[in-house]
């Protein structure tokens, strides 16, 4: 009788499937769900859902709705985050306010100015739930849903004692694509996925012993299939292994593939999260549109089928019933990548038995595979430290190292651009509170101008004066 609490269970999207998963795992039979939003509007819809599965299905659950944090989570066993601070709104201020400075985003939730307004949102809400576990269910498991994953659980691993993972579909849907690209059933490859979330790259794929990636590679070059994962494709390409994330989410993550229009018509051609730009948002803003005019649930069907792709209530299960599962989740870098930061987030793969989660040893990444990942690894950590810090410098600084960003703003442009972001979104910034990212202004350098003499550096002293010899 596991006792679950699910924080932000307004979400349409994962409150609906997990809460799906979660019933039709007999393994659950007679357990509780706690269901806590903020505001009652979306959470009381959930929960009348919730009862007519239960009731629908003939499953042995129950079902407690509340708006206060702390009695969802007191004596918990399992605790699940699917939180959205700030809602559609803030979300369309990542997205509207980097494009009008000439940073067009996809997805705008992991990387770029997005994702970093995003984790800075995220990180204290997160952080102030994992402190009321510490009191009220020292023992449980934080399932984390909340993007962006890799900075939200850099900052978990902060937290002294916490036990927690961060769970993505990036892996076992990216699987999918796989089988089909190789004509091998997914349950019948063998693969090695490591790296970091969103980037976590497939290091082996192999069907009784025999190498995939030469058959991926060769269909890579035909025409029909590049056109599906142009962006995926590149990178594979160029750098030897294919990774977890689609077009849309890996155009921002790299600098190649949005800094132009010529960029953008060339790799970002698909509609939706093919790369469209505000794909994400839009597809968010038309849910909620929806969900505020309408109840979308009235009309979903209750019955319980098959589980989605979602890790979650397997390690339930897993955790429940001592039999093992594995996946790929996001913990603290202990060690496990050997050429990625300690602390960090990685993405490795884990077992989980009844005694808990088992993360594996997967050494060092291939060189250019680790050299990516540490691309947005440093922006990831810059991050972290702006939330914990409150320091606004820390934020233009990450900002300003997104490969995405950097790619289109001169420093100028990433600090105009920052600030306005701040006073935009201060209501959900509570960290920054009174604080104002320095202004620099710009220095304007009359024609007239005579140069400072200065000392020069030795070596460059004695090449000017052969330049000089050169030229006479």
């Amino acid at each position: 009788m596991a006792k679950i609490a699910m924080i932000g269970a307004g979400s349409l999207v994962f409150g609906k499937t997990l809460m799906a998963d979660f019933l039709a795992t007999p393994a659950l039979a007679g357990s509780e769900y706690r269901l806590m939003a903020l505001t009652r509007t979306r959470l009381d819809k959930m929960a009348a859902f919730v009862q007519r599965m239960i009731k629908d299905n003939r499953v042995d659950a129950k079902v407690i709705a509340t708006t206060d944090r702390r009695q969802a989570l007191k004596g918990a066993d399992y605790v699940v985050v699917m939180i959205q601070a700030g809602g559609v709104e803030e979300f369309r201020q990542d997205y509207e306010i980097p494009l009008k400075y000439g940073v067009d985003q996809c997805i705008g939730d992991t990387m770029g100015p997005g994702g970093v307004f995003r984790a800075l949102r995220h990180i204290p809400a997160l952080l102030e739930v994992a402190r009321d576990m510490q009191d009220l269910c020292p023992n449980a498991i934080l399932f984390n849903y909340a993007n962006p994953m890799a900075m939200c659980c850099w900052a978990l691993g902060r937290v002294p004692g916490l036990q927690f993972v961060g769970l993505c579909h990036g892996v076992q849907t990216t699987m999918d694509l796989i089988s089909s690209y190789v004509g091998v059933p997914k349950d019948k490859i063998d693969y090695l996925a490591a790296g970091i979330n969103h980037m976590a790259w497939f290091l082996k794929l192999e069907h009784k012993g025999r190498d995939l990636y030469p058959t991926l590679k060769k269909n890579f070059e035909k025409p029909g299939y590049y056109v599906n994962e142009k962006v995926r494709g590149e990178v594979l390409r160029h750098f030897g292994y294919f990774m977890t994330e689609s077009t849309g989410h890996l155009s921002e993550y790299l600098p190649y593939f949005r800094k132009n229009r010529k960029a953008l018509d060339l790799y970002c051609d698909e509609p939706d999260f093919g790369g469209e730009s505000g794909a994400y948002y839009k597809y968010c803003a038309m849910l909620a549109e929806k969900f505020a005019k309408t109840d979308p649930l009235s009309i979903e069907s209750t019955k319980l089928g098959p589980r989605s792709a979602e890790y979650c209530s397997h390690i339930i299960e897993a955790k429940e019933t001592g039999d093992v599962f594995r996946l790929n989740g996001n913990i603290r870098n202990d060690g496990f990548i050997t050429n990625l930061p300690a602390g960090c987030c990685v993405e490795v793969p884990i077992y989980v038995d009844r005694t808990g989660l088992h993360p594996t040893f997967v050494g060092n990444l291939p060189l250019q595979c680790a050299a990516l990942n540490m691309t947005n690894v440093l922006n990831q950590g810059l991050t972290v430290e702006a939330s914990l810090s409150g320091d606004p410098e820390l934020v233009m600084q990450a900002v300003a190292l997104d490969p995405l960003t950097a790619s289109v703003l001169t420093l100028k442009e990433t600090r105009d651009m920052v600030a306005e972001m701040l006073e935009a979104e201060k209501r959900w910034l509570p960290q920054f509170a009174g604080k104002k990212l320095r202004p620099v202004p710009t220095i304007r350098i009359p024609k007239n101008v005579r140069r400072q003499e200065v000392p020069l550096d030795p070596a460059l002293a004695i090449a000017n004066r052969f330049m000089k010899l050169a030229k006479a």
